[in-house]
């Protein structure tokens, strides 16, 4: 919904809205941000509102370090889960920009629109449709479950399923569509699945399903996780992208004509995520955790393949239903929840406009299941891995050109920084698998 200054004022006033929270993300997509009051509200729409963006994440260096954050009025809403008798709450998503109004070339938002501005320039639109995994945990400081319930399982109503129910009337309440929520494979790991729509609201429908997911745990003494892997012998949880791409209100991914009713278009796109897959690797997955997720059978892709019945392929074209064409899309199934999703999305994008515009070719399907290939059969095949870690991860990305041109080179440079730090501070971690594994014998 497109609102006016004006608009907003008079909702603010109708709902007697006292604080507006300003969001926005860092490089490493942790939700940022600042409450204004109502009285500063207008000024803020016009000029934005300065903050010092030296300490965060990605952003600028301290001489550098005056950002000015520009709420975006397409996004504002009222918070629900916000007491009334003091005045309501409403947010609004922001973007950063330098002092004389120019984007800042550190805010990952500006990054989603670069690369949907070029999408725009060869005419398409990008529409994506994350599913997000998620755990809910006793508390904060161990992974204990609250059920011991599996994939659609329909156990008698527990606090999981009031959990997602409260959750997805607070998203609805503020105009994001949910498609449908289910109890997911490992004990007390849930889904909520969000109706498809273009890439830059749906990054900030995901980030306020993170935060409303969390809110709604918090409030009936829970902890919501989307962590990629807190539990050693149990699934992950994963961010299955659904995508597509149209032109001139058409499914520019559909042909009627081609096998798997997927387009030149589509199957280009396709084979840029598979080639660009392992230098994005560490946007989509940039945890140290998220590597413990990516291993064969726990039902996570780790072979860079794609196929339309096969789960163990890393993209997946769901089959086509007859009169439903504007549900051809792609899967992508190797990102995490706890990644980027605007810079996520950013990748993903050019990635697939890299092999559009460069006619990549589409390799063979792979129906079988790649977990059961031995060596020498993935070799034959052609079928390459993600990386196995963040450090391998690392290395693909640093050397890539194409993440570059992605991310920028603000973010690109800043990512890689942070990554390497994370990394060398787990490498000098002595875990308790070592001390329980090494001490008694060396």
């Amino acid at each position: 919904m497109s609102l006016s200054k004006t608009e907003i004022l008079k909702l603010v006033k109708e709902h007697n809205v006292r604080f507006i929270r300003l969001w926005f993300t860092d490089v490493l997509g942790r939700l940022k941000g600042l409450s204004i009051t109502r009285s500063e509200l207008a000024e803020a729409l016009d000029t934005g509102m300065g903050f010092d963006g030296s300490s965060i994440e990605g952003f600028a260096r301290i001489e550098e370090s005056d950002m000015v954050a520009l709420p975006d009025p397409n996004t504002f809403c009222l918070l629900p889960w916000r007491p009334k008798q003091d005045g309501s709450e409403a947010r609004m998503f922001c973007d950063i920009l330098h002092p004389d109004g120019r984007p800042y070339e550190g805010d990952p938002r500006h990054a989603l629109k670069r690369a949907l501005a070029r999408a725009a320039e060869m005419g398409y639109a990008y529409l994506v449709g994350p599913e997000l995994e998620y755990f809910y945990f006793k508390d904060d400081k161990a992974a204990n479950v609250l059920d011991q319930c599996g994939y659609f399982d329909m156990a008698p109503i527990d606090l999981g399923t009031d959990l997602r129910r409260e959750t997805i009337q607070i998203l609805e309440d503020i105009g994001i569509q949910v498609e449908y929520d289910h109890h997911e494979v490992a004990p007390s790991q849930h889904e909520i699945d969000l109706r498809y729509a273009d890439a830059l609201t749906m990054a900030d429908n995901a980030m306020t399903y993170r935060m409303v997911v969390k809110q709604v745990a918090q409030k009936h003494g829970v902890y919501a996780t989307f962590m990629p892997k807190p539990i050693e012998s149990e699934n992950g949880s994963g961010m299955h992208v659904h995508q597509s791409l149209y032109k001139d209100g058409h499914n520019a991914f559909f042909d009627s004509k081609e096998p798997y009713h997927l387009s030149a278009v589509g199957k280009s796109f396709t084979a840029g995520i598979l080639a660009h897959a392992r230098e994005f690797c560490v946007v989509t997955n940039q945890w140290i955790n998220s590597y413990k997720r990516l291993v064969p059978g726990y039902e996570a892709p780790v072979y860079i393949s794609w196929a339309q019945r096969n789960r163990s392929t890393m993209v997946r074209l769901p089959m086509y239903k007859p009169g439903r064409e504007k549900a051809t899309r792609i899967e992508l199934r190797s990102p995490d929840p706890a990644c980027n999703p605007y810079l996520a999305f950013s990748v993903m994008l050019t990635a697939g406009l890299n092999g559009i515009k460069g006619k990549y070719p589409l390799p063979k399907p792979v129906e079988d299941d790649i977990f059961e290939f031995s060596g020498q059969e993935r070799e034959k095949a052609g079928i390459k891995t993600l990386p196995g870690s963040l450090y391998s991860a690392i290395v693909e990305a640093e050397k890539s050109p194409f993440l570059k041109d992605a991310l920028g080179e603000h973010i690109f440079r800043k990512l890689i920084e942070n990554k390497k730090i994370e990394w060398d501070r787990y490498r000098m971690h002595v875990s308790n698998y070592e001390i329980e594994k090494y001490l008694a014998i060396l």
